[in-house]
This record gives C-alpha cells, sequence and structure tokens, in this order.
C-alpha cells in the first residue's frame, strides 16, 4: 500500500467515525488531520509512526466529537445539551463526576421547586410546609394532605417562593456548568 493510499484509508475512517458532526466540522477536521499527517511524512517521519501516534481514527474522531459537543452545550442554555456534555466529561474525568451530580441535584431539585409551587396551586391541602412541636414534620407534595396536629407554616407563601428559589436554582445550575464545561475546554487545550 502507498503512503497517500494508507493516508487516505486513515482520513475516510476518521470522516465516517466524524458521522454526527456537520459536513463543514467534519471536512475541517480531516484537511486539519490531512495537512498535519502530509506535513509530518514530508519531515522524513514515516506514515506508520505518524498514524500510530494520532491513534485508530475512532478515538481521534471520538476526540472530537467531545470536543464539539463540549463547545457547543457550553454556549448552550438548553438543559439536556448541558447534562449531556457534562456526562460525556463525566466519563474523562473526577472534576466531570462532580459537575454531572451538580448538575443533577440543581436541575432536580429546582424543577421540585417548581412543581411544589404549581402543585400548592392545584391541590393546595396536599401541599406545604407544616410544623409539630417546632419540628418540620412534611414539605413538598404529598398524598395524605393535613396533617390533624400539625399547622401549615408557609400557606399561599409557598407558590411564589418556591417559583423563586426553583427558578434561580435552575439558573445557577445552567451558568455552573456552563463555566464548568468552559474551564474543562480551557484544560485541555493546555495539555
Amino acid at each position: 500500500m502507498t503512503t497517500e493510499m494508507q493516508i487516505d484509508s486513515y482520513l475516510t475512517a476518521l470522516r465516517l467515525h466524524l458521522g454526527p458532526l456537520t459536513i463543514a466540522e467534519r471536512e475541517e477536521i480531516v484537511r486539519e488531520i490531512g495537512a498535519h499527517i502530509r506535513d509530518s511524512v514530508e519531515s522524513g517521519a514515516s506514515v506508520e509512526s505518524v498514524l500510530a501516534r494520532l491513534g485508530p481514527a475512532e478515538e481521534l474522531a471520538a476526540q472530537y466529537r467531545d470536543g464539539v459537543l463540549i463547545r457547543q452545550a457550553s454556549r448552550s442554555f438548553s438543559p439536556v445539551k448541558l447534562l449531556r456534555a457534562a456526562l460525556r466529561l463525566a466519563t474523562k474525568s473526577v472534576f466531570g463526576i462532580f459537575v454531572f451530580t451538580c448538575g443533577l441535584f440543581g436541575y432536580s431539585f429546582g424543577a421540585g421547586l417548581l412543581f411544589v409551587a404549581l402543585a400548592k396551586i392545584f391541590v393546595p391541602s396536599h401541599t406545604g410546609a407544616w410544623v409539630q412541636d417546632g419540628r418540620l414534620v412534611a414539605a413538598g407534595a404529598f398524598e395524605y394532605g393535613y396533617l390533624p396536629q400539625a399547622h401549615e407554616v408557609l400557606g399561599l407563601w409557598i407558590i411564589p417562593l418556591a417559583l423563586t428559589l426553583g427558578s434561580l436554582l435552575l439558573l445557577l445550575t445552567n451558568y455552573l456548568i456552563r463555566k464548568s464545561l468552559r474551564l474543562s475546554q480551557r484544560w485541555q487545550s493546555k495539555l
């Protein structure tokens, strides 16, 4: 197999594994890698050593896909896209696991607070925060309704409070995941 055939074979495999990316992104990556391989070969390195240094085309494509996903998510406001990128980051580092776990907690707790606010509107006797003998005995939305010897603390004030806290928690989670993804990109570029 000639040198050019080996390079073309590698670039074809790379292009195939870059499938989820747009055509423009895919072709830019293939051009960049092709130029790198050809420059290295012209400098005197063997094609086999250059391709071995790059690694299998599937792994190189996965690195590029991850980078594109994280870059796009760091500019997005979509919780699904942000959590997907955080999950991808979690497969690579402890920092990623921390970011993904915080994201799951933040989005879940924020959505739960919004649910409590809406539940108080539709089923007020089953939603709230009840105190008995100076301690919290029930909070949130639950099945049994009014507790006989407890009194409700927040009443209808739970609606604006839960809406505000839930919304703020969702926005803060979104902001922190985006910042964390950008930070991880900077760390990757320095390595």
